[in-house]
Order: structure tokens, then C-alpha cells, then sequence
């Protein structure tokens, strides 16, 4: 609080002493002592009702935060749900697309699929036809 040596006290002593007389310097000593007594009472007392009112002002802050970190933890909770949700989502329909163009992919052979085999056939007769309507109208003995 106040930081005062000994070369201070024995000039604010002699100060004293040359002012109040050596008569009144018990009395004014006394004085002096009880005022500082009263002094750092009245500090403790101060002290210690902002330490209670520190701890109810923490109190009341832990109360309030609690609740606010309780609604923001659901929230982020039930927002990692929804991008779990979305991600599997996508993850299935990625792995479905996928799964689409491998099986489009893959070489067919014999047998395996009878729709691609039907157009090829009738490629085929359609081309066969051609050709014999083109030799029919040839003339024998004529290469063109």
C-alpha cells in the first residue's frame, strides 16, 4: 500500500514533532493508529465483498453459459447428423452410378445379353436382303 522506509517515517516524524509539539505526538500517534486500523478494515472489507460478488457474478456466468453451450452443442450435433445423412447419401448414389458404368463397361460375350444380339441379327437379314435384291437385278455376265 504505502511504501515507506525507515528515512521517510523519521522525516515525517520530525516533521510531526516540530509541528503538533512534543505534548500532543502520543495523542496524535494514537490517532493515527486507529486510523489505519480502521483503514485496512474497511479494505478487507471492501476486498472481500468483491470476492463474494466476483463469485456470484461467476456463478451466474457459468449458469448462462451452461445453457448457451448446452443449445450450441445440439445444434452442431444435430448439424454433423444432417451432413452424415447427406454424405451417405451421396456416397450410395456415387457408388450406384458407379456400379452402372462398370457393369456398362465390361465386354459383353457370347450369349451374355440377348438384346444387343437382336439388332446385330437384324443387321444382318436386313443386310443379306440387300445383297441378294442387288445380285437378282445383275445382269449375267456383267460385273457391276
Amino acid at each position: 500500500m504505502l511504501d515507506l522506509g525507515t528515512q521517510e517515517l523519521i522525516v515525517i516524524f520530525i516533521v510531526a514533532f516540530l509541528v503538533f509539539g512534543p505534548k500532543k505526538m502520543p495523542e496524535l500517534a494514537r490517532t493515527l493508529g486507529k486510523g489505519m486500523k480502521q483503514l485496512k478494515s474497511a479494505m478487507r472489507g471492501i476486498t472481500e465483498s468483491l470476492e463474494e460478488a466476483g463469485s456470484d457474478i461467476k456463478e451466474e456466468v457459468n449458469e448462462a453459459t451452461g445453457g448457451l453451450q448446452d443449445s450450441i452443442y445440439k445444434s452442431i450435433e444435430s448439424n454433423i447428423d444432417e451432413i452424415d445423412k447427406a454424405t451417405e447419401e451421396k456416397k450410395t448414389k456415387r457408388n450406384k452410378t458407379k456400379a452402372k458404368a462398370k457393369e456398362d463397361d465390361t465386354p459383353r460375350l457370347f450369349g451374355d445379353s440377348e438384346e444387343e444380339e437382336k439388332p446385330q441379327q437384324e443387321n444382318i437379314s436386313v443386310d443379306t436382303e440387300e445383297e441378294r435384291a442387288k445380285e437378282e437385278k445383275k445382269e449375267p455376265g456383267t460385273d457391276g
